[in-house]
């Protein structure tokens, strides 16, 4: 395939997975005094006993331009599919860098409110989404969204003294992230969307200090059931990130799923008329039920 052919393809990708308006949800809840502290809950539209919460963090490379509003489709997809939802919103990068380019992400914001918005949620549920069962928890996160949903997994490995650190690991059935900035090393040396993993850190100066807080790539092992949902044409997020995450866990002596999807870019993993996204919600099938 040539590049002009491979750039027509994603950029169609891309489209079909934006032309979607978004979907209002059932509720949303505050989880903090920020603006942006916010979950929206889908309630399941299956009929039937309690149903297992799937917890969305969108991408967008931490930065500002891009909320949870456009995986909307997504979630109230999931929720079609007999899934209670939980899309979060957390404080992404605001204003733009030296060079022009926005932002990605706050340091430590970003953070304190992934760990927050868990930390919350299963009080939430009972309260907002009374057909949902807080004891089957499956997390999924796109693209940057991913990378935050590993960390969120990962917070009892955190070194000793971090904020976010917990006693345990998290209550989960599982974590299946799709085409997640998943090991910053190898995101880093790729340049992922313009060097959004440096600016998340807050630049050279904290890259070496806060990486091991921050990266997925050495959060390992976690001991919750993962799996990675990558399309094998992914020119945004290329799928040596997520075999560098999977390197890294096997090196742990930790077994994580890998799904390599042929033809397949970077959005169609969240847009709901794509067979791609047929496939994630299979995969949190699995984990959830």
């Amino acid at each position: 395939m040539t590049d002009d052919v491979a750039a027509a393809r994603a950029a169609a990708e891309e489209e079909s997975a934006f032309s979607h308006p978004p979907v209002d949800p059932d509720a949303t809840v505050a989880y903090g005094d920020d603006p942006d502290q916010l979950i929206d809950f889908y309630a399941p539209r299956a009929e039937g006993g309690p149903a297992p919460v799937v917890v969305v963090l969108h991408g967008g490379a931490w930065r500002a331009s891009y909320d949870r509003r456009h995986i909307s489709p997504f979630a109230a997809f999931l929720a079609g599919r007999g899934f209670a939802v939980a899309n979060v919103e957390y404080r992404r990068g605001a204003g733009e860098s030296g060079g022009g380019d926005p932002v990605a992400g706050r340091w430590p914001d970003t953070f304190d409110d992934v760990a927050a918005a868990l930390d919350a949620l299963p009080a939430l549920v009972r309260e907002h989404v009374p057909r949902a069962d807080p004891r089957r928890v499956v997390l999924t996160g796109h693209s940057a969204g991913g990378h935050l949903a590993l960390w969120a997994a990962a917070r009892h490995v955190l070194p000793a003294g971090s904020p976010w650190r917990t006693d345990g690991p998290a209550p989960l059935r599982g974590v299946v992230v799709l085409a997640p900035i998943a090991d910053f090393e190898i995101a880093d040396k790729l340049d992922v969307c313009g060097g959004a993993v440096r600016q998340l850190l807050g630049g050279d100066d904290h890259f070496a200090e806060r990486r091991p807080h921050a990266d997925p790539g050495v959060l390992l092992p976690t001991g919750i059931a993962t799996t990675l949902v990558q399309g094998r044409t992914d020119t945004v997020v290329p799928q040596a990130v997520a075999e560098a995450y999977a390197e890294a866990a096997a090196k742990a002596g930790e077994v994580v799923g890998l799904t390599l999807l042929e033809d397949v870019g970077h959005f169609p993993l969240i847009d709901p008329v794509a067979d791609a996204c047929a496939v994630v919600a299979e995969e949190i099938a699995q984990l959830a039920w």
